[in-house]
């Protein structure tokens, strides 16, 4: 099988091993209620996430600490050497993420990702204004729609495709692409349903599965 398109996770794939979106609940103060509420309703009713942690929680908040995480988190080694080598082999590359959008672009600014799918925290004149976009969710059967759609776009078939991921919500998108790699993962179930499994916190480890 040739492959065109290789896609990636962000959070302990591409950044060392954070939940940006926990990381966020510590810089805004609420990372108790914030806890409880993501146990709640993370998997069973994310509408209803969105509401008690952006609306009610996140409201009005400046936004200065969220835009200093996006800055601050650290790129895991190998990045960006794993980064310019699929671009000398000439493959497409893309980021399906449940994280910050705004994180997305970080990568995208710094390597070229071609195509970035993650989460938006709406943000107007310096604050959190209770608006979220969230075409990923909590990951799982979205990120597998992204990956169809996208290939659909680019009239390729998922089988030529990569992805690299490390969690649970990843399951479904490896079950649709050609080569699936569990990296840097700490689940169980991701690494039975991988075709590879790369057991090291550095990305360029993975190349030796590329063809």
């Amino acid at each position: 099988m040739s492959y065109k398109l290789i896609a990636f996770d962000m959070d302990g794939v591409i950044f060392k091993n954070i939940n940006f979106w926990i990381e966020l609940h510590k810089r805004f103060g609420t990372l108790e209620e914030g806890l409880k509420l993501t146990e709640r309703y993370l998997h069973s009713n994310y509408d209803k996430l969105v509401e008690e942690v952006v609306v009610k929680l996140w409201k009005g908040k400046d936004a200065q600490p969220y835009y200093n995480l996006v800055n601050s988190i650290e790129y895991l080694p190998g990045v960006k050497e794993t980064f310019d080598h699929l671009k000398t082999r000439g493959y497409m590359t893309a980021i399906i993420s449940a994280s910050s959008i705004d994180v997305a672009r970080r990568v995208q600014k710094d390597y070229g990702v071609d195509h970035i799918f993650a989460n938006e925290l709406v943000i107007r004149d310096g604050k959190v204004v209770g608006e979220f976009i969230w075409p990923i969710g909590a990951g799982k059967e979205k990120k597998a729609r992204i990956i169809r759609d996208l290939c659909s776009d680019l009239g390729l078939s998922p089988k030529e495709c990569i992805y690299v991921g490390d969690s649970d919500t990843d399951i479904e998108v490896f079950k649709e692409v050609g080569l699936s790699i569990a990296f840097n993962s700490a689940s169980n179930k991701l690494k039975k349903v991988a075709t590879k499994v790369v057991d090291t916190h550095n990305l360029r480890d993975i190349l030796k599965y590329i063809p």
